[in-house]
């Protein structure tokens, strides 16, 4: 078989362990030394594979790779850059394909979440189009925990962990003030559309440790009167209320009640403040005093915390990605299976990209209670096992230590330069 360059990159929003995934990649990627050559990552994502900004990983040395599963964030840098179709910017296409051939790369590795696999596929597509030998597999990141096929996401586990033990601290400090202070709490927790984020809000309460909790999906339209009246009541009865609410909590009307007027560079509505417009509509009707809080890139970048299933996930879906590309499969992606919740076993399966390419998997009515603020005994059955176990990072002085790679670029081959 003919030796070939890999190219990884990271793409979208980051999480306490996509770099767990980049080591999947690159130290499987270094063990089939007769079937790939250099491992190639795209400085800050596509964007790298289409400016000829490449890293070179090659001169990283073992320990500095293996130190990436403990390190939060994107290594590489990432991106959220949208390709256009073919017939809208052919040229972005074809210098894509230049770049690739400059460094005869064969193997396309793009790390992210729902318009990370669409440019995956979008990728494969060209290539086969303009007659280009490649081979891309998309491996799978979000936070959001809402790509289709998978069971699961890498990066949602550790988020999942981060907000339910952060809920069930913040309950604990507001029982013991809420006498004669402080009587509601509310957490903004992120998930544009899909509610995921926001029932692993509710891990934070069970039978051994109940917690007065109201949960705001963004499945649910939003009824203020419902969400007063049950507030009141939880106060009334428990003196204090804590209120976990998505970032893409809806109207009846469907209007995204947080939606800032503009636009990121996929098109999605730049999203901000429903937390503290939940908290106010508290003040507003009932005058209880209120605090609230934001947990924003603080739960995806708490490596401290993150799950021991999530980043053993995270690496394996990097490691199956090389596997799945020297077994000849293009256009997939590599997906959690669940084999079984108790005892919680999982395998990795593939998925076509054409099968998870925008598309969103959302919440399920049935994880939510019949009053809509609550998580049921079947979400609890789904969630449990992916924020078990724990893997802290290296820690000296106090503080967890993380690596930065040296990041060596590769000398450029291509005389014109690309604007993006």
């Amino acid at each position: 078989m003919t030796r070939r360059n890999a190219f990884y990159a990271q793409s979208g929003g980051v999480t306490a362990v996509i770099n767990a995934s980049a080591a999947g990649v690159i130290e499987t990627a270094r063990a089939h030394k007769a079937r790939i050559g250099r491992v190639y990552a795209g400085r800050n994502g596509i964007i790298g594979a289409l400016t000829e900004d490449l890293i070179d990983t090659g001169r990283e040395r073992a320990r500095a790779i293996a130190a990436l599963k403990h390190t939060p964030a994107g290594a590489f840098g990432s991106c959220r850059y949208k390709l256009k179709g073919l017939d809208q910017n052919r040229a972005q296409y074809e210098r894509l394909i230049e770049v690739l051939r400059a460094h005869d790369i064969g193997y396309f590795f793009y790390n992210g979440g729902n318009d990370s696999a669409d440019t995956c596929l979008k990728v494969s597509q060209i290539a086969q189009t303009l007659g280009y030998p490649l081979t891309a597999v998309h491996v799978p990141k979000t936070v959001d925990n809402d790509l289709a096929v998978t069971d699961n996401c890498p990066g949602f586990g550790s988020v999942a962990k981060y907000v339910a033990t952060s809920m069930r601290e913040a309950a604990f400090d507001v029982a013991s003030m809420a006498k004669t202070s402080t009587k509601v709490f509310v957490l903004e927790v992120m998930g544009r559309h899909a509610g995921w984020i926001t029932a692993a809000v509710g891990m934070a309460e069970d039978a051994k440790t109940p917690i007065p909790l109201l949960l705001l999906f963004p499945e649910i339209p939003f009824d203020e009167a419902k969400f007063v009246a049950a507030i009141d009541a939880r106060v009334a009865r428990h003196g204090y209320c804590c209120v976990g609410v998505s970032e893409g909590l809806q109207d009846a009307s469907g209007k995204l009640m947080a939606e800032a007027g503009t636009r990121d560079a996929f098109g999605h509505a730049q999203l901000g403040g429903v937390g503290p417009l939940i908290a106010n509509l508290v003040k507003e009707k009932l005058g209880l005093k209120y605090h609230w809080a934001v947990a924003d890139y603080l739960q995806r970048a708490a490596r401290h915390l993150a799950s021991k299933t999530d980043l053993d996930q995270s690496y394996a879906v990097g490691k199956a990605a090389v596997e799945l590309a020297l077994a000849g499969h293009n256009a997939v992606m590599p997906a959690i299976v669940r084999v079984s919740d108790k005892p919680y076993r999982w395998k990795i399966g593939i998925a076509p990209l054409t099968e998870v390419a925008n598309k969103e998997k959302m919440l399920p009515r049935g994880f939510i209670s019949a009053d809509g603020f609550g998580i049921t005994a079947k979400a609890r059955a789904y969630l449990a096992p992916l924020i078990r176990g724990e893997a802290p990072p290296p820690y000296r002085d106090g503080l967890p230590q993380y690596v930065r790679l040296r990041n060596v670029a590769v000398p450029k081959k291509l005389a014109t330069a690309f604007e993006v």
